[in-house]
């Protein structure tokens, strides 16, 4: 047992030398096997354990009964203890995933702080958490997972080291090697009660389905499910490197949502357009809890379409936009007012969509712009200060806004401007302009007003420019 869990805590690189690791105990036999045999390898990895208990007060004193009996181990080893409770029952959802959120959370403030309880205590802090899952668990998630229709990425199953700081060293060990381990040693465990009881989908897996087709269809039923979801968990992780790629390249950052430009994307295989997709709305979101097979077929149809439909909405109050061959997923809300402030020159003015605009007076037109006049693509601008009205005001675009820029012969409308510079809808509102009333002097991207831009003429001059903040994703 001891040489397999080894190898399965190499494999994974799941304890650094002097990790701080909290064993969640709940008494049943696979945390109770699972905290003695990372106390016999504690010593060889540098590892300092604790034990941690959650009371679901869903089964009465019989749930006491497991915190003190987790609470004794923990004392008869001489570990610090962790514990927390809470009323699941009260839970108006699903109570396994209640009792599962639950225990998350307590486990999730572990990690963040970490300071033990008892007279065992000196702990200052968790790095991880290890879980008792078995090869067994790992078939009966399997199995849950097909039963609900999920995707490649669920075949999974529970990964043996998590992001968020889970790990399960008993990922390659059964329930029946548990067992032999327990009592070939003389360790007492507790059995649960609520393990038998048939209100749960994975107990009816676990005590009825399994066995069934165990015996009737294939007697290393279990095996095999496992096998899948070590396959299945290489694959993952292959795919995450790419997908961690593509979302580096292609994703923007932006007031709360991701986008993306829709010309490369568009012509991916589709394969990589559904992984795509999801990645999209998992950086949005934060996860993917109630998205479907049929949401990402409906974003892949926004995606492909270039005429109709350009807005779909997604579980949790997400909106999906296309506008000028971009993409935005973002939560579902009315956009942010760009309030009109008064200009005091020179300064530093924040837009409404996180950038800042900056305002400098020079006596004269730096030797770029006498070099090249009547320039709208030079990223500063230089307005003639005397030509300029008295008032100056930076505010976000409204509809009929319109202006000659500097270098063209007529005036046009910002929204043509919008446009033909593929700016897509949603980030109109916030788009900076100078000016005075509906006169413009100067706009993101479109540059100065040719009334107002600064010529060969001498005299002082407003530069105008744009500092971005970091839009694309990390």
């Amino acid at each position: 047992m001891l040489e397999r869990v080894r190898k399965t805590i190499t494999r994974y690189n799941m304890l650094p030398a002097g990790a701080r690791v909290a064993v969640a105990v709940s008494g049943g036999p696979d945390s109770v096997c699972l905290l003695h045999v990372l106390t016999g390898l504690a010593a060889d990895y540098g590892i300092q354990l604790s034990v941690a208990h959650f009371n679901h007060k869903l089964r009465g004193e019989e749930s006491d009964r497991d915190e003190h009996f987790a609470a004794a181990i923990a004392a008869g080893l001489g570990l610090p203890f962790h514990r927390a409770e809470g009323d699941v029952a009260a839970a108006k959802d699903n109570l396994e995933q209640a009792a599962r959120r639950a225990r998350r959370g307590f486990f999730s403030q572990l990690m963040a702080s970490g300071p033990a309880s008892g007279p065992a205590s000196g702990s200052d802090g968790i790095d991880c958490i290890a879980l008792g899952h078995t090869r067994d668990d790992q078939a009966e998630t399997v199995m849950f997972r097909l039963l609900r229709g999920s995707g490649l990425a669920g075949l999974a199953g529970v990964y043996p080291v998590t992001g968020d700081g889970y790990v399960r060293p008993l990922i390659d060990v059964t329930r029946a090697e548990v067992e032999e381990f327990l009592r070939a040693r003389g360790i007492a465990w507790r059995e649960d009660s609520s393990n038998v009881d048939p209100r749960f989908a994975r107990n009816r897996i676990r005590r009825q389905l399994l066995p069934q087709l165990s015996s009737e269809w294939n007697p290393h039923l279990r095996e095999s499910l496992a096998r899948l979801a070590d396959l299945a968990h290489e694959e993952e992780r292959w795919w995450k490197a790419q997908m961690d790629d593509l979302a580096a390249r292609f994703f923007e950052r932006r007031d709360g949502g991701v986008e993306f430009q829709l010309a490369a994307p568009v012509q991916f295989p589709l394969a990589i357009k559904r992984r795509f997709i999801r990645r999209a709305i998992s950086e949005a979101k934060g996860d993917l809890r109630g998205l479907e097979f049929g949401h990402i077929e409906q974003v892949l149809d926004l995606m492909d379409r270039s005429e109709g439909r350009r807005r779909l909405r997604l579980p949790g109050g997400y909106d999906v936009r296309r506008s000028c061959g971009w993409l935005r997923i973002a939560p579902a809300c009315p956009p942010r007012e760009f309030p009109q402030v008064v200009l005091h020159l020179p300064g530093a003015y924040a837009a409404a969509d996180g950038t800042e605009v900056r305002f400098e007076v020079q006596s004269r037109p730096s030797a770029e712009r006498r070099g090249r006049p009547n320039d709208a693509t030079l990223k500063t601008a230089e307005l003639s200060l005397r030509r300029l009205p008295a008032r100056l005001e930076l505010r976000g675009w409204k509809p009929g806004d319109e202006y000659r820029p500097e270098g063209q012969i007529h005036g046009r409308k910002v929204k043509e401007m919008f446009q033909q510079a593929a700016v897509p809808s949603w980030r109109r509102p916030y788009w900076p302009i100078v000016g005075n009333g509906a006169t413009i002097v100067w706009a993101r991207q479109f540059g100065a007003a040719a009334e107002f831009a600064a010529g060969h003429e001498a005299g002082p001059v407003l530069r105008v420019w744009e500092v971005s903040s970091q839009v694309k994703s990390e």
